[in-house]
């Protein structure tokens, strides 16, 4: 009997490594002996019973409850064979704009935090192209693991009034895991523009109407612009960039006259003289740059747009993987370094748990659905 029992063990052990999902299909447990003592024996036993005449004897009961524990252990164990802790492996973060803007900065501060307390890496990926669409859609069709991490702005949720059709849906593809910042844009001009405030930007736009240029590295700076364009009255030209790092180098050259990016990344060139800063367009003046009024001081009453970025992963991810996302990001925007950096440029942390902000997200696609509509905006 010890024979018996110790090939069904390690037929069951053997099963486990081939790490199939356990049980597959019904489960038949053979013992290789008749029914009783002896075979055809038709005596009622205390011990193994009869052959079907009588009633299973204690023996028999024994053998069932062993053959049961070791099935179920064999059960566990493949069980804990599967349940492999987060991150298994690598994670990308997917930035849908060029290297050097204020997303890509954000993804590779927090970057290597991640990388540090996980001791799997997290590789920043930059996908950018289509106002964020094309990196989006990547997303969108990952596996819903959590192994694949976007950065989003506020052009994510522009982007549902923006186009008539995209190729996913903004709310149903994907699961929200946490704010990240929120800060003001600031409005700069390339220093040969005889513009010293908003003023009178507004005088010189309204004064040479369509042919002032102003850049934008996405959806958010665009539609800033345009919210600017619709409560003064003004007719600017739009020249879409990629990334808020190739358009800075077309307005430090001249090359365009105007633009509303993030501080983050702008700061450093208005310091040294290369961009005029005029205001900044948050509900009140910036931490980073305090002597610049806002838009509504400036004299554009009502005005009002702030920039934020957050992260999103592939709906139908497990919400333990979107619950220690959200939590790791958190302890990451808490830490002394990370804030000071992020503070110095004019942007504050912003971290939420994933419900406060997916409910953030629905409110800003209401928001700026009533822009574009006001503004006539379109895709470019």
């Amino acid at each position: 009997m010890f024979r018996v029992l110790s090939a069904l063990f390690f037929s069951v052990v053997a099963w486990n490594a081939t790490a199939q999902t356990f049980p597959s299909k019904p489960i038949r447990l053979i013992a290789p002996f008749a029914q009783g003592r002896r075979t055809g024996s038709r005596r009622g036993g205390w011990c193994w019973g009869g052959d079907g005449a009588l009633p299973p004897g204690l023996w028999h009961r024994i053998l069932q409850l062993l053959a049961i524990a070791l099935v179920a252990s064999a059960s566990l164990a493949a069980g804990t064979l599967f349940a492999q802790p987060y991150p298994s492996k690598p994670v990308r973060l997917i930035v849908p704009f060029a290297p050097g803007g204020p997303a890509d900065i954000q993804a590779r501060l927090i970057g290597p935090k991640l990388t540090e307390a996980w001791g799997q890496p997290v590789v920043v990926e930059n996908r950018a192209g289509g106002n964020t669409i094309i990196a989006t859609e990547l997303t969108a069709r990952s596996d819903p693991d959590g192994h694949v991490v976007q950065v989003v702005s506020a052009g994510f949720a522009i982007n549902t009034s923006l186009y008539a059709k995209l190729p996913y849906d903004s709310v149903r593809d994907f699961a929200p895991v946490s704010q990240l910042t929120s800060g003001p844009a600031i409005v700069v001009v390339h220093p040969s523009l005889p513009a010293r405030s908003v003023k009178e930007l507004t005088q010189l736009a309204r004064a040479r109407p369509g042919q002032l240029t102003y850049a934008s590295a996405g959806l958010p700076s665009q539609l800033a612009v345009e919210l600017y364009k619709v409560i003064t009255g003004t007719d600017l030209v739009h020249v879409p960039y990629k990334g808020q790092a190739p358009a800075m180098v077309d307005l430090i050259a001249g090359h365009v006259q105007v633009s509303f990016p993030t501080m983050l990344g702008t700061l450093g060139h208005v310091k040294s003289g290369r961009l005029r800063a005029l205001a900044t367009t948050g509900a009140k003046r910036s931490l980073a740059a305090p002597e610049l009024p806002t838009m509504a001081e400036a004299g554009v009453t009502g005005y009002e747009a702030a920039n934020w970025f957050g992260t999103v992963v592939p709906a139908k991810t497990p919400p333990t993987v979107v619950a220690k996302l959200s939590q790791e990001i958190a302890r990451v925007l808490r830490l002394p370094d990370v804030r000071e950096r992020l503070l110095s440029q004019g942007i504050e942390p912003a971290s939420s748990t994933p419900e406060e902000f997916s409910a953030y997200i629905r409110s800003e696609m209401t928001k700026w659905a009533k822009v574009v509509k006001a503004s006539g905006a379109k895709a470019e």
